[in-house]
């Protein structure tokens, strides 16, 4: 059974991209289509803001796109020495908060230690946040410019202070449109496609719906996170599965289980 995924690949230490393997396992062949470019903003001031750790309670990644705008901070500043000898060390002192493991291991990569990274989403992050912070600082959050308000208001509610800086925002993929085309000349209507952002339903959605034509019906749409079915139940599509946490683990469970004859 063929599905979709609209994402774009990343290989594991195995070679290969952990969403085909796990569906693999359960017989489904998976095919990733990236729907999201991405332009970093604001460089210049978010690297001053991490060469001061001392003005801040700690730090929240919500994505791996934040941590690669950090990346981008210390290579293009030269600042990878610097970090390496101790503003590495002044932020290990403090909170590094992150939803999702993905996230969290691109963050080791970098050197600091994490907390949180067993929550699955934002909401989940907060309430973690909540029942942790104490510090007067003010928790440094480097967001897109699509970040949900959840998490800044879950925390703006128990007083607890941030300072949010917008480092990226997302653009369509240019070749979303050839890319999709392509893939149903050859592979025809896919049983499942999975959305893992907002946005990405956004860009996706009406290149899916011309090419699916009456078929559309017989999928099965799936989304990664909690804010992505809701997107796609204001477009009146049908979630036919959510993961329970943004893993390929839980998504290739969950869509078996759509798939069955039964569904979920």
């Amino acid at each position: 059974m063929k599905v979709l995924l609209l994402k774009d690949p990343k290989e594991d230490d195995s070679g290969q991209d952990p969403y085909i393997r796990e569906l693999g396992l359960y017989g489904l062949e998976a095919t990733l289509i990236p729907v999201l470019s991405f332009e970093f903003l604001s460089l210049p001031s978010f690297s001053e803001k991490l060469s001061h750790p001392e003005g801040y309670g700690g730090l929240i990644f919500t994505s791996p796109r934040a941590v690669e705008a950090a990346e981008l901070c210390l290579e293009k500043d030269n600042k990878t020495e610097v970090w390496r000898k101790s503003l590495k060390e002044k932020w290990n002192a403090k909170s590094v908060y992150v939803v999702g493991s993905a996230t969290a291991s691109l963050v080791n990569k970098i050197g600091l230690d994490t907390e949180g990274q067993h929550c699955g989403n934002a909401e989940k992050l907060a309430e973690y946040i909540c029942s942790r912070e104490s510090s007067a600082l003010p928790l440094l959050f480097p967001c897109g410019t699509l970040k949900g308000e959840t998490l800044p208001n879950m925390l703006k509610d128990k007083g607890i202070p941030m300072e949010s800086i917008t480092v990226y925002q997302k653009i369509p993929h240019p070749g979303i449109g050839v890319n999709l085309n392509g893939y149903y000349a050859k592979q025809g209507v896919p049983a499942s496609i999975t959305f893992f952002s907002p946005s990405g339903l956004t860009y996706s959605l009406k290149h899916i719906q011309e090419l699916s034509g009456d078929s559309i019906d017989q999928i099965k749409f799936a989304a990664i996170g909690p804010s992505t079915a809701r997107a796609l139940a204001a477009q009146g599509l049908p979630v036919s599965c959510t993961a329970e946490s943004p893993t390929p683990q839980a998504l290739a469970a969950g869509i078996r289980m759509a798939l069955q004859p039964h569904g979920c």
